[in-house]
C-alpha cells in the first residue's frame, strides 16, 4: 500500500472538508473528498498520544473517499454527515444513498471507494503531516489540487425572491430588478440554468444566478443535469451584454498598451465576464451532443463557472475601490475571447484545446507579471485578488487537460499531445506565444511537448467563415447607429489572453 503526502495537519483545521485532485504518471485523474470530523483546534490534541508504534498517529477522524456517488455520480462535497454508535456515514445529497466513511459500504448494496489515512510526525520539521492511500491503476500519483469546500461562494445563496441588486451589487450602478429565480417557468435542470445564465445580460444578475444554480446542483435540488433530454435548450450564439458594454466595445486591434491600474482591472474583469459564459456554454452546447459525459464533467465546469464569478466580483470590487468614477462597462472592451468560442462551437475537443489549453494556459504565463505590476504599485489588495485568481486558473487548465485526455481516450485512444497539436494547427492562427510558465503549466498537465514550437495554421478565410456573421454589437441588438456612441473613456490596453 502506497501513501501520498497531501498536507500538514494544521492546514486542514480551517475547514471540515476538502476536494482533492490526483494525477498519475500515466495522466489518469482521480477526484477525492476529505472529511475532517475532528475538532477545529489544535489544542484539542495537546494531551493526545504523540504516536502509535511505528511513528504513525491516529487519523484523527480524517476520512477520504471518492468524490462522486457511485449511484449516479453526484458530487459528494455537500454530503450530509450522520454519526451512529458504531459508524459514521456520508449521505449523498441527490438520492440519500449513505456510505460508511471507513468501509464505503452502503445499506443499498453499493460501495464507494475509501482510502486509508495516516497522520505521521515528520522528523525533519517535527510537524504532523497527513498521508492518504493512493488509488490503484496508476503510478507516481501527485496532488494537483487541495481545495476547501466551504468557500465564500459555495455558501447558501440569498433568498431567490430578492432582486439581485438588493442582495449584492457586484457592479456598482448596475441596476437589476429581476429575481435570481424567474417567477415564470423557473429552470428545473442544469441545462436550463446554463442557458438562462448565458442569456442574462446584467453582470450582477449573471453572478447571482451562477451562485444559485451551482448551489442547487451540488445539493441535489435540480431534477437532473438535463443533457440527455431531447428537449434540452440551445445556448445563444453570443451571450447578450448590457447596452453600456456594447457601446464601449471596440476592435481588439485598438486595445494595445495598458495605461493605468484601473484600465488593467477593467480589462481583466471583461475577460472574467466572458469566462463565466464560456464555462456555462461548454456544458449547454456540448452536453446534449455528448450524452456519455459523466457528472464529474459538469461538476468541474460548474466549479469553473463559480470561480469565474468570484474572479469577476473580486476585480470589479477592486476597480470600484481604485477608480470609483469609471465603473465596469465605461471603458473600452472587446469580445475576442468569444470569437474563439464561436470558431470552436462545432467540436468539444476543439473547444477544450483552444479555450482551456491555449487561452487559459496563456493566462498562467502572464498572470505573474500582472501580479508583480500591482505589487510594484503598492496595491496589496489587487495582488491578493490576482493570487486567488491565478491559483484557480491552474485548476481550470487542469480540468481542460483532464477532459481533453478523457475525450481522446473515448474517441479511439488518441494520443493527447499529437491530437492537441493538430487541434491548434486547425483552430488557431499564429504562434502559441511564450515565454511559458513551465511550472504551473506542468502542474496542470501541460508538459512542454504540448505547446513548444507550435503554430496555428488556420487561414484568414477559414477563420472568417467559422466566425460567420459574429458581431457583438449586432448579434444581440441593433446598435449599428448612424452616429455611434463613443466610449466614455479613451484608452488602449492589450488583451490579457
Amino acid at each position: 500500500m502506497k501513501f501520498l503526502q497531501i498536507s500538514p495537519f494544521k492546514h486542514l483545521l480551517t475547514h471540515s472538508r476538502f476536494l482533492l485532485t490526483l494525477r498519475s504518471e500515466q495522466g489518469k485523474y482521480h477526484s477525492l473528498i476529505l472529511f475532517r470530523l475532528s475538532p477545529a483546534s489544535e489544542n484539542t490534541w495537546d494531551n493526545a498520544p504523540s504516536s502509535s508504534p511505528g511513528g504513525r498517529i491516529e487519523n484523527r477522524q480524517i476520512y477520504v473517499m471518492e468524490s462522486t456517488c457511485p449511484h449516479l455520480g453526484a458530487d459528494m462535497s455537500h454530503a450530509e454527515i450522520e454519526e451512529f454508535e458504531d459508524t459514521t456515514v456520508a449521505v449523498c445529497p441527490w438520492h440519500r444513498y449513505d456510505f460508511d466513511l471507513r468501509t464505503g459500504k452502503s445499506e443499498t448494496g453499493l460501495r464507494a471507494c475509501t482510502y486509508s489515512v495516516e497522520v505521521k510526525n515528520d522528523p525533519e520539521d517535527d510537524e504532523e503531516k497527513v498521508y492518504i492511500e493512493t488509488p490503484s491503476g496508476g503510478n507516481n500519483w501527485r496532488l494537483i489540487e487541495l481545495r476547501p469546500v466551504s468557500e465564500e461562494f459555495a455558501d447558501p445563496p440569498p433568498l431567490p425572491s430578492q432582486p439581485a441588486a438588493h442582495v449584492n451589487p457586484v457592479v456598482v450602478g448596475s441596476e437589476v430588478m429581476d429575481p435570481v429565480v424567474p417567477e415564470i417557468d423557473p429552470p428545473k435542470t442544469l441545462m436550463h440554468w446554463a442557458v438562462l445564465i448565458l442569456n442574462t445580460a446584467n453582470p450582477t444578475l449573471k453572478v447571482m444566478r451562477t451562485r444559485h444554480a451551482v448551489q442547487l446542483f451540488r445539493t441535489g435540488k435540480l431534477d437532473s443535469i438535463g443533457h440527455k433530454s431531447s428537449s434540452a435548450p440551445s445556448p445563444p450564439d453570443v451571450p447578450p451584454r448590457e447596452e453600456s458594454f456594447l457601446r464601449n466595445t471596440v476592435n481588439p486591434g485598438k486595445v494595445k498598451g495598458r495605461k493605468s491600474l484601473a484600465v488593467m482591472l477593467h480589462a481583466l474583469a471583461n475577460v472574467e465576464q466572458w469566462a463565466i459564459d464560456l464555462a456555462w456554454d461548454i456544458m449547454a452546447r456540448f452536453g446534449p451532443s455528448h450524452p456519455d459525459l459523466p457528472p464529474a464533467f459538469f461538476s468541474d465546469f460548474t466549479k469553473m463557472a463559480l470561480d469565474e464569478s468570484k474572479h469577476f466580483s473580486l476585480l470589479t470590487s477592486r476597480l470600484s475601490a481604485t477608480s470609483p468614477t469609471t465603473p465596469y462597462g465605461t471603458m473600452p472592451v472587446h469580445a475576442s475571447l468569444w470569437e474563439s468560442a464561436t470558431i470552436t462551437s462545432h467540436s468539444l475537443r476543439s473547444r477544450l484545446a483552444i479555450i482551456h489549453l491555449v487561452h487559459e494556459a496563456r493566462g498562467l504565463d502572464v498572470n505573474p507579471g500582472t501580479i508583480e505590476r500591482f505589487r510594484r504599485a503598492g496595491d496589496a489588495a489587487s495582488v491578493a485578488a490576482m493570487e486567488i485568481i491565478h491559483a484557480d486558473e491552474v485548476t481550470h487548465v487542469t480540468s481542460g487537460h483532464r477532459w481533453f485526455t478523457w475525450l481522446c481516450e473515448k474517441e479511439g485512444m488518441l494520443d493527447p499531445v499529437e491530437t492537441f497539436r493538430e487541434e491548434v494547427r486547425k483552430g488557431w492562427r499564429g504562434n502559441v506565444k511564450g515565454p511559458f510558465n513551465i511550472g504551473d503549466r506542468e502542474k496542470a498537465g501541460l508538459t512542454p511537448a504540448f505547446y513548444e514550437h507550435l503554430t496555428g495554421e488556420m487561414a484568414e478565410e477559414e477563420m472568417v467563415q467559422k466566425k460567420g456573421t459574429l458581431k457583438l454589437e449586432t448579434g444581440l441588438k441593433d446598435l449599428s447607429l448612424a452616429d455611434p456612441v463613443k466610449p466614455q473613456v479613451t484608452v488602449e490596453y492589450e488583451d490579457k489572453l
